[in-house]
């Protein structure tokens, strides 16, 4: 797919948005979920620091760069060009390729989430036909508020790769027995394979997309019925 030439923020208060965008203190949940890594930690398959990174890496391998970045892709390019049919096509994708009713529904909850703060700002287009498409799929409301905040491509696909990362490192303080040194370094080790991630992602063709991490759908799935836990499920 054709994407945007430039990589430059030609608003200087674009890259604030970015900012503002990406950070964990954003009210859209996403420090209060762990993607079934709680479960992973309960029964063993994530206990050390090592074992912590190479989930996250199949996370990046399996869903990130095959999946979440070129959809990402599509959304952002569809709000530019305005085709709100191929928008709504692509969210409603990324609504089905999520592989538990969790994470289906934490897809869904970010969507709603960044809508109502959306609605803060009159001066977006948000239209009552725009809204299905935008409360279905957090993914398609960062695209879309990405094009309206004319935040570039590549920088808010990076930015959403870095937050997720953030997310699940955050996740794993909590979880996993390592501080935060520990969780710095695991960051910035695997903050590094983003730029390919992305640049796999944008080669890939339409029916080239989708993913999968068995054992997080396994975790995840799990963790809606464990016993003790703390995050939402």
């Amino acid at each position: 797919m054709d994407t945007p030439i430039t990589t430059e923020f030609a608003d200087p208060g674009a890259r604030l948005r970015l900012m503002q965008l990406i950070s964990p203190s954003l009210p859209v949940g996403g420090v209060t979920y762990s993607q079934g890594l709680e479960w992973a930690v309960e029964c063993g398959w994530v206990a050390t620091p090592d074992a912590f990174a190479r989930w996250q890496q199949q996370l990046i391998d399996c869903q990130l760069s095959c999946l979440d970045l070129p959809l990402l892709q599509r959304l952002y390019l569809c709000a530019r060009q305005q085709d709100d049919a191929g928008f709504a096509r692509w969210s409603a994708m990324a609504v089905s390729c999520r592989e538990t009713r969790e994470l289906r529904l934490e897809e869904q909850q970010r969507g709603q989430a960044l809508v109502r703060l959306m609605a803060q700002w009159p001066s977006l287009p948000l239209t009552a036909e725009r809204r299905p498409a935008l409360e279905q799929s957090g993914l398609a409301a960062l695209a879309w508020l990405g094009w309206q905040w004319r935040i570039p491509l590549q920088p808010l696909a990076l930015g959403y790769g870095y937050s997720t990362l953030e997310g699940s490192v955050m996740a794993g303080l909590k979880l996993v027995t390592f501080g935060q040194q520990t969780a710095q370094g695991l960051l910035a080790t695997l903050a590094a394979t983003l730029p390919a991630a992305w640049q796999h992602a944008t080669a890939l063709d339409d029916e080239e997309l989708g993913g999968s991490f068995p054992l997080q759908a396994i975790s995840s799935a799990c963790h809606e019925t464990q016993y003790s836990r703390l995050f939402r499920s």
